[in-house]
């Protein structure tokens, strides 16, 4: 019996297993806390503050560089000075010239304004004429009526003489027939009714060119209107002709006005200017007598700012447990750093961070992209930090026993948020606000 008991060593070894099988049960009921892995790099949470590249605005050749690569500029300082390379605006004294042309333009302008001025005084003489012109006529008819009836009066009057005269010259012819008065008296009488047979024709003849004058009157009045209407008109129609070609003028004074600011804004455009304050970290067009094309980016200029933020990519199927004002761990690229992500608290080298945006669509990646910032009430971020390196980050989430975590991670399973079920019905809310 004494040869078949267990010995010392299996004995020491089955006592460590029951011991390290006890520590791992209890490991497994230890607090995990959940949180969805992501990678990406540093940006900065204003996009003002992200590098941006400087493009020319106008084609152009390079003549000059004003600065080198790792300069720092302030805002307004001249990185390169650029030439025309079109046809176009090769005339150096190319805004003199318009400027003489839209002297000119404008000259004739003026002048065109000042023949409207007297073609429109012209037009109001020309009916003030013919206003004057026409109570001229209108008196003249008048005139010319009164008199024919004045005329006509007097030739019935005549009228009624002669036959008055001719019944007594009758008479006392047949009285000077049968020898009752004397030839002389007789001749006295004859003389009398041909004076007034004389006096019918000469009132008739007054009648009939009182008649000739009214016609002529009435013929001379209204010929007046067309006279005057057709001098009108034509003035009226030098006037609207004056006055067409016054708006044209007027238009190509506007457009010559707008290719002279536009030539002078473009020779604004010939020194390239920098946006904001930064460093000069890159020149995309090298050399002199290099041709760049409108919107063509020369330099990028990363702003001199101490606003930073990781820009990380988590999965689609982690987006909904995810929400603004979330915890992350944030590791960066080149720096030391002990992370455990279940227990945060016990992690060296990763500084704190939270949830400042979440993008609404995915990225080209098929991941969607959220926007972490400093935590203010931890550490501060390094100082040495450089835009556009990597880092890893953790969004932390609820605490539950490591065995689970464990159970979940080998069947695939989401983290649960259902402890904190009260929290996204509150972000469901927000979102249909």
């Amino acid at each position: 019996m004494r040869t078949l008991k267990t010995p010392g060593v299996g004995r020491t070894v089955a006592k460590v297993l029951i011991f390290a099988t006890i520590i791992f049960i209890i490991f497994l009921f230890l607090p995990w806390q959940q949180n969805i892995r992501g990678k990406g790099k540093l940006t900065a949470l204003n996009p003002m503050n992200r590098p941006q590249q400087v493009q020319s605005a106008i084609a152009g050749r390079i003549i000059e560089w004003h600065i080198v690569e790792g300069q720092f500029v302030t805002v307004g300082d001249t990185i390169l000075t650029i030439t025309e390379i079109k046809d176009k605006y090769f005339d150096p004294n190319l805004v003199m010239r318009i400027e003489e042309q839209l002297d000119a333009k404008k000259n004739a302008a003026e002048a065109k304004n000042n023949k409207i001025l007297a073609l429109r005084r012209q037009v109001a003489a020309l009916r003030d004429a013919l206003k004057a012109k026409s109570s001229q006529a209108q008196n003249k008819l008048r005139q010319a009526s009164l008199k024919l009836e004045a005329d006509s009066l007097e030739f019935v009057a005549e009228k009624v003489n002669y036959d008055n005269a001719k019944s007594v010259f009758e008479r006392n012819k047949n009285r000077y027939d049968a020898g009752n008065i004397t030839l002389t008296k007789f001749q006295e009488i004859e003389n009398k009714f041909q004076m007034g047979a004389a006096k019918v024709l000469k009132a008739e003849n007054e009648w009939l060119q009182r008649k000739a004058d009214l016609a002529n009157a009435n013929l001379e009045f209204a010929s007046i209107d067309a006279d005057y209407a057709d001098k009108i008109s034509k003035a009226q129609s030098d006037l609207n002709e004056t006055i067409a070609s016054l708006n044209e003028t007027q238009g190509e004074i506007s457009k010559m006005e707008n290719e002279l600011a536009n030539i002078l804004v473009r020779q604004s455009q010939y020194q390239l200017i920098a946006p904001q304050s930064g460093y000069v970290v890159q020149a995309m067009k090298a050399g002199i007598g290099e041709t760049i094309k409108e919107g063509d980016a020369v330099a990028t200029i990363l702003p001199k700012s101490t606003d930073i933020a990781f820009e990380m990519y988590v999965k689609a199927m982690d987006i909904p447990l995810i929400r603004e004002g979330r915890k992350v761990r944030v590791e960066f690229d080149g720096w030391p750093a002990l992370q455990f992500s279940g227990w945060p608290n016990a992690s060296v080298g990763t500084f704190g961070g939270e949830v400042a945006i979440i993008d609404r669509v995915q990225s080209k990646n098929g991941m969607f992209r959220i926007i972490v910032k400093p935590d203010p009430d931890e550490d501060n971020w390094p100082q040495l930090l450089r835009m556009g390196s990597a880092a890893k980050g953790w969004v932390m989430l609820n605490n539950v026993p490591i065995w689970y975590e464990i159970w979940r991670n080998m069947n695939g399973f989401p983290p649960t948020i259902y402890e904190d079920i009260e929290g996204i019905e509150r972000l469901a809310k927000d979102d249909k606000k």
